[in-house]
């Protein structure tokens, strides 16, 4: 899978036991290589993924070259779109460029889109749809392996509550084709807008081309730290999501545009938060705490100790108000992915524990 693709993939290998192989993206586009994907097919390769679009820079992936691929090497090909596949339709109406990416593409064989995104709803009635219905068939688990009721699940959840499914089909029915074209299209103005007031803002640019309403934004300007415009903005009443480095990608923050998003006050705010970072400056991180942090043994510490630590590097859980986040994210960011992990895996420890 592209870098750029989203964590649930990961999530889900860790649970199954399966290796995830990443794949580079283009530097200037964030889309991800062909022909980085073939080559890292192998005879142990069940699955290729792809995203329409990708949600760190909302960038189209080239589905039909990497579909066509997967194809070849008889390998089943997901596409990701979470994001897009409640949007991007009614973006191509409206004269939008939007290559083709859905179940029509030859060598998709399925595909996943959340309602709960563009499509407005209640968190919860996410679906995946399949190509084959034999391959649908094989995502249904029974049971009759015991003397109790008979099992029969659709989802890996087992039992679900139909409290977000019927909200999902309320909202649906009261938006209407209509509705959602409308929507769609005032996302999309939005974050056309937004772009081009980024591009008014000394410092600041926009990272690939994105193809529906997800804009992300990064800093050239070394005085102008994104994790510091971040907290100023915040302390405005704003948040706007921080996005960690990756493989050459800098950190950047996210924006998810939407059918009611007041743009113009975004942008004002957005322009105030990097004046006030710019003043500020970047945090003042110890040269030794990176090296320090790699060097830990996570295992052996206990809540109570990691608690500590947090405390010992200005990180106040407990304390008044919210903590500054621009001293933090700046040492995850001279991580390396698995010391970020692990340090965020003893970070939700300590808030599930009694060590505060």
């Amino acid at each position: 899978m592209p870098a750029t693709a989203h964590p649930a993939f990961r999530k889900a290998a860790h649970y199954l036991g399966v290796d995830v192989v990443t794949v580079p993206v283009d530097p200037e586009t964030f889309r991800a290589d062909p022909d980085a994907v073939r080559d890292a097919i192998t005879p142990r390769t069940i699955l290729v993924v792809c995203s329409a679009p990708s949600y760190p820079q909302g960038v189209m992936d080239p589905v039909e070259e990497i579909a066509a691929i997967a194809a070849d090497a008889g390998v089943l090909c997901h596409v990701d779109a979470c994001v897009g596949g409640w949007v991007l339709p009614w973006l191509r109406e409206q004269g939008r460029d939007v290559p083709p990416f859905d179940l029509s593409v030859p060598g998709v064989t399925s595909l996943s889109c959340d309602l709960h995104k563009y499509g407005y709803a209640p968190k919860g009635a996410s679906v995946v749809l399949f190509a084959d219905e034999a391959l649908r068939r094989r995502a249904y688990y029974a049971s009759a392996e015991w003397p109790g009721y008979t099992v029969i699940n659709a989802t890996v959840q087992s039992s679900r509550s139909a409290g977000p499914l019927a909200a999902a089909w309320a909202t649906l029915r009261t938006l209407g084709a209509d509705g959602y074209r409308e929507l769609a299209a005032s996302a999309m103005a939005a974050a056309d807008r937004l772009r081009e007031g980024v591009a008014a803002i000394p410092g600041l640019r926009v990272l690939g081309d994105p193809a529906v309403p997800l804009v992300a934004v990064t800093s050239d300007d070394p005085a102008l730290d994104v994790f510091v415009l971040a907290d100023e903005a915040r302390a405005r009443g704003w948040f706007f999501q921080p996005q960690l480095g990756y493989q050459g990608i800098p950190a950047n923050l996210h924006f998810t545009l939407t059918g009611v998003t007041d743009v113009e006050a975004l942008l004002a705010a957005l322009a105030e938060a990097a004046e006030a970072a710019r003043e500020a400056g970047p945090p003042d991180v110890p040269s030794d705490l990176v090296d320090a942090l790699q060097a830990l043994d996570l295992d052996a510490m206990t809540d109570a100790e990691f608690a500590g630590l947090l405390q010992a590097v200005g990180v106040e859980l407990d304390g008044p108000g919210e903590p500054e986040m621009a001293f933090v994210n700046t040492v995850l960011n001279a991580l390396p992915p698995a010391t970020r992990e692990a340090l965020l895996i003893r970070f939700l420890s300590v808030l599930y524990s009694d060590a505060l």
